[in-house]
């Protein structure tokens, strides 16, 4: 380019944003400094915001995928942003806060923190934005117009009946690879598992909190092989903590004789499923809470209705050793709609 070359708008644009990147969404397609944000282009006036947890987990970037394909689909234009990790309860509002400001007339949220986001889901929702949760509820649920998810009471249910079946009747020492403290999803499939094992915390021989990560899944299993050298069943927030706890099992041996059951579906757990590191694993579905979001939010700005209530998007449990009486899907119709 020559230096007379007059610089393209866009050019200038990303210029400014350089020392703004804070301040709008739409323009620099920048969060702030607490969370991360982008802008999709959409040929309609209609803005749609979804905002994650974070940007890097396999879940919320199908999720992202999802909302993108449908707003390309329906003509309008997505906002997205992310917390910088999960439990970025600042980032979100500032999300918040910013695609308000931006003329969204929609937000879709997976609530890293399910109490402490409200105050921003009401004064945005004062402002005439709809907002829908996805994944996890907040609390209460009714602080935002509606919601889309798994029933995470019931994925936890699905693996709880399946371990309880596996275990024909072999006294159980359970371990449970948590989230993390007041995280609804965690808290529903925790409280799952053990209503469908048909067990209470009190048969809990050892319960760590991982935040859903491998690292961490390991680090907590191999505290409680530590405090507990016997157990045999592992209950696990997600697929990443139960892969921990794998690695953790085999570098002591106990890969093969302890039960491991897990949530999400995606395609990694999925895949180690199939390969016997997990025993079973409840299916959702994240990709569809995010197209269905953004078409509420497209009929809202039709037509004035707002969704209202609870959207199941389903729940289905994946195994390749099934169990008598449990109804479940092999791991090739796992892999079919697997995620990430």
């Amino acid at each position: 380019m020559s230096r007379t070359t007059r610089l393209p708008l866009s050019l200038l644009r990303a210029a400014a944003c350089t020392g703004v990147a804070a301040l709008a969404l739409t323009a620099c397609g920048s969060g702030s400094g607490t969370g991360s944000a982008s802008s999709g282009a959409g040929s309609g006036d209609v803005k749609v915001g979804l905002i994650t947890k974070t940007d890097t987990n396999p879940f919320f970037v199908k999720m992202k995928e999802g909302a993108e394909k449908a707003a390309k689909d329906e003509g309008v234009q997505l906002m997205t942003a992310a917390g910088k990790f999960d439990g970025d309860n600042a980032g979100q509002v500032t999300a918040i806060e910013n695609m308000v400001a931006s003329g969204v007339k929609g937000i879709l949220i997976t609530p890293s923190d399910s109490k402490a986001i409200v105050p921003a889901i009401e004064k945005a929702k004062a402002k005439g934005v709809l907002v829908i949760a996805l994944d996890t509820p907040t609390e209460p649920q009714s602080a935002v117009d509606a919601l889309f998810a798994t029933d995470n009471l019931k994925a936890g249910e699905l693996i709880g009946e399946y371990a309880k079946a596996a275990m024909k009747g072999k006294k159980a020492k359970i371990a449970a690879l948590d989230l993390a403290p007041g995280v609804s999803v965690g808290v529903q499939r925790h409280n799952g598992f053990l209503k469908g094992f048909g067990a209470t915390d009190k048969d809990v021989a050892c319960a760590q909190d991982t935040g859903g990560d491998q690292a961490k899944g390991q680090t907590a299993m191999e505290n409680c092989l530590q405090k507990e050298p016997g157990i045999n069943v592992v209950y696990t927030i997600n697929e990443p903590a139960a892969l921990g706890a794998y690695t953790a099992l085999k570098a002591k041996g106990r890969e093969k004789d302890v039960l491991i059951v897990s949530v999400d579906g995606g395609c990694t757990g999925t895949q180690a499923v199939k390969d016997g590191k997990i025993a079973a694993t409840s299916q959702q579905y994240p990709l569809k809470m995010a197209a269905e979001g953004v078409k509420a939010v497209v009929n809202y700005a039709k037509d004035g209705k707002k969704a209202s209530g609870y959207t199941d998007t389903g729940v289905t449990l994946i195994s390749d050793k099934a169990q008598t009486g449990i109804t479940s899907k092999d791991t090739a119709y796992g892999l079919e709609n697997c995620w990430g």
